[in-house]
Order: C-alpha cells, then structure tokens, then sequence
C-alpha cells in the first residue's frame, strides 16, 4: 500500500516508520521546511530510543520518504493517516484547527476509496466534521476511520510494534478490511468499533492511569499522616487480582504530552454534554495542585527553602524522553526559586530544551552530570528516574559537616542506603 501520513511531530514520525518498516510506500507529510529537511537527513528532531535506526534503515531501503507537498503525498495514496497536534486551552477545550486543516489540504488529491484516517486524539463526532470538511473540496469517493495510539514515550518503537491491540472506528466494512489488512503484521488483537467508541477508549485509557496515578497519591498522603508506607500498600494491594501490581506510581503526580492533556479535554468534553460534576474535572484538579503540596510539606520538615542549594535530576517528564512539557521540574524548579533557593539542574537529554520550558534565573543553573549538580548541595530531589540518576553513588558528594536531605519523589531509592550514606530521607507516603 502507499501510505501518507501527515503531521512529523511524535506519533507521525514512529507511525510512518514502523509502517515502512513493514515494506509498504510511506510519505511522511508537514509543512514545517526545517522539520522535514532534518527527517530527510535521517535526523529526529526529539529524543525516542531506537526511532533513528529505524528511520534509517526504513528511508535506505527506499521505503520511507518526507515532503512539503500535499500533491505529492497524497496522490495515489491508499491510506491518509492525520497525525497532528490537538494542543487544548487552558480549560481543555481541544483545538482542532490542525485536523481541520489537514483534511481541507489533502482533499482536492484523494484518490478513488482511500481511506482517511484521525491518528490525533480527538473529542467524539470530529470524524463528521472532517467529512464535511473534505466533502465540500472533492466529489471522489472516500472512506473515513478513527485509529487511535496507544503508545508511551520512551518506550515508542517497541509499543507500536508491540500493541496490546489495534483499536480500529469505522462505520463500513471497506474502510475496516483496508485497515485490517494494513495492521495485520503487527500480529494482535484487531477490534471493530464505532468511530466514537474509538475516541472514547483513546481519552478513556489515558484518563484511567491518570486516575490511579491520583489514587495511589490520595492514598500516600494518608500513609504520611498515619505511619503506614505507601509501597507496603501498594504490594498488599497489588495481590488482588482485580488490582494488579502494574502502574501505581506515587510522586509529584502525572505529566507528559497526553495525560494532563486527555484528562482536561475529558472533562471540558463532558461539562459540554452536561456532566459537569464528574470524577475527571477533579482528577485534573487534584494533579494541578499536587506539586505544590508536596514541596510545602517538605519545606516545613527541612526548615524551608530558603538560601538552600537545592539538585533538581531529572527535567523531562519521565525517563527515556527530551519532552518537557508539563514535567515537574517546570514547576519544581520556578517554586524553589520562589522560595529563595539555589538551583542546579541535570537531565542526560533534555538540557537544550531546558529555556524554553523553564523562565531564565541567575539562582539557577543546568549541568552535565549527577556529581556536578550535588557538589556542595543541601537537598538533593530526584525527580525522574533516569538510570544515571538512580545508579549514582551518592556516598561521592556527602559532606559529613553539614546536614543534607535527599527527597526521593519517585520511591525508586532504597531508605536505609540513603540513610547510611548520611542523608535525611524523604519519600512519598514513606
């Protein structure tokens, strides 16, 4: 098949190669110049292990290429993938403009029954507006479904080629045997579901981890009150089978590109429908405020912030990625800062990114390594769970005359070690 998919951000990107990786003709489609001259080069404009490699190799077999040209892309196109942003306001209304946008360009070039499809996470009934859109432009026949993602950061390559499922929203048999056919090397579950119920398990996965991430830090902030240690709950818990012990990760709360974001769109999408007092408008709620309770409660046990060199590791929003938006260290950082503290930042891969997330300050600087950063430190916070922040020997960067506190904001330490290396130790619900 030739495939176009049209948006290079993140899931564009991974899509397009695992598709030419599987030998079908795949043009990768945006308008930004820059953008599509450094993928042309084999170069990925953000961190994702192993996509480089596959990008190269997809592109040296001649199977993957990368253009400006609506004509050129989608002329003789069996399968037009939309993969772009849906960025959403502050009170979570997703902006479509982009969908939209695409679906008008691509139109007047739309071969005889291609099938387009909607990658981006959108709210339910925007299929009909990209018909409607696309009708307008063009009298060739064509089929349209909803296809959403399911992948992580991080871990990108190895989810998409790797799926638990392939969640597939038509209204026809055509478009939903064409799709069939395009996802059977993937070698899972393939299930047919509305184009709404599509979009719906999109928000609905997203909103679920989001939901136990809040959860298990409700439950934690008990734990501190009441002498109980969340990670002995969570393995008590974790034994019910209807529980599980997967994905309970209790710390400054949830980030990234898509949880803060689905869970915001989820409940700005059912106050619209009329289901205002629902569970999601408190789970965004809950995790807006997360952080600064957290780094209150450690102020008052550590004397507060204030003239304290303070090592931030960890900027991206989780390990394996360059990403930084909504990570905590954008609202770690500018509350130190707030509370007169002196900061030094590490990430091994985000630290370029660092001054377009992150309002420049003389009280805080980025280094290059763990060591450096915990040179003559007060309070260590290791925020993200790299594994050059997790396997550093902290022994190295004690100082026996001065009192240092190491906050663990993840659980990934082990107490008692940090406590024998002469640090005071400070978890979550610990």
């Amino acid at each position: 098949m030739k495939i176009t998919v049209i948006g290079t951000g993140f899931v564009g990107v991974v899509s397009a190669a695992v598709y030419a990786s599987f030998g079908h003709e795949v043009v990768g489609l945006d308008v930004d110049e820059k953008k599509i001259e450094s993928l042309k080069s084999s170069r990925v404009p953000f961190f994702e292990p192993q996509l480089e490699e596959l990008l190269q190799t997809a592109q040296r077999n001649g199977n993957l290429t990368f253009t400006t040209s609506y004509q050129d892309a989608i002329t003789g196109s069996d399968v037009i993938i939309i993969a772009v942003g849906t960025p959403s306001s502050e009170d979570g209304n997703a902006d479509l403009k982009y969908v939209f946008a695409s679906s008008e360009s691509l139109a007047p070039y739309l071969n005889e029954n291609a099938v387009v499809v909607v990658k981006s996470t959108v709210p339910p009934g925007t299929l009909g507006e990209v018909e409607a859109r696309i009708t307008k432009l063009t009298q060739t026949k064509y089929f349209t479904a909803s296809v959403p993602e399911f992948l992580k950061e991080g871990t990108a390559v190895y989810d998409t080629t790797n799926p638990d499922r392939i969640v597939i929203g038509v209204k026809d048999d055509y478009a939903f045997k064409v799709l069939e056919e395009l996802h059977k090397p993937f070698n899972t579950i393939i299930i047919k579901v509305s184009p709404e119920s599509a979009q719906m398990a999109k928000y609905s996965n997203n909103a679920y981890l989001a939901t136990r991430i809040t959860f298990i830090n409700q439950i934690a902030d008990l734990c501190e009150k009441n002498g109980a240690d969340i990670q002995e709950v969570i393995k008590a818990i974790g034994l019910d089978k209807r529980i599980g012990k997967h994905y309970w990760y209790p710390g400054f709360g949830y980030g990234g590109s898509c949880f803060p974001k689905d869970v915001k769109e989820l409940a700005h999408y059912s106050r619209k429908i009329g289901e205002d007092g629902n569970l999601f408008n408190k789970i965004s709620e809950i995790n807006e405020n997360r952080i600064k309770k957290l780094l209150d409660n450690y102020s008052r046990k550590i004397g507060g912030f204030q003239g304290k060199n303070v090592a931030v590791l960890g900027l991206a929003f989780k390990p394996n990625t360059d990403d930084m938006r909504e990570a905590p260290s954008t609202k770690v950082i500018p509350h130190l800062l707030n509370e007169g503290a002196q900061v030094r930042g590490f990430d091994p891969k985000s630290l370029e990114l660092v001054k377009y997330f992150i309002k420049e300050d003389p009280s805080v600087s980025y280094v290059g390594s763990v060591e450096e950063a915990c040179q003559e430190i007060d309070v260590i916070i290791a925020l993200i769970e790299w594994p050059e922040i997790l396997n550093f020997d902290y022994s190295k960067v004690r100082k026996e005359q001065k009192s240092q506190w190491f906050i663990d904001a993840r659980n990934q330490f082990s107490p008692q070690l940090i406590s024998n290396w002469g640090f005071k130790y400070l978890g979550v619900g610990r």
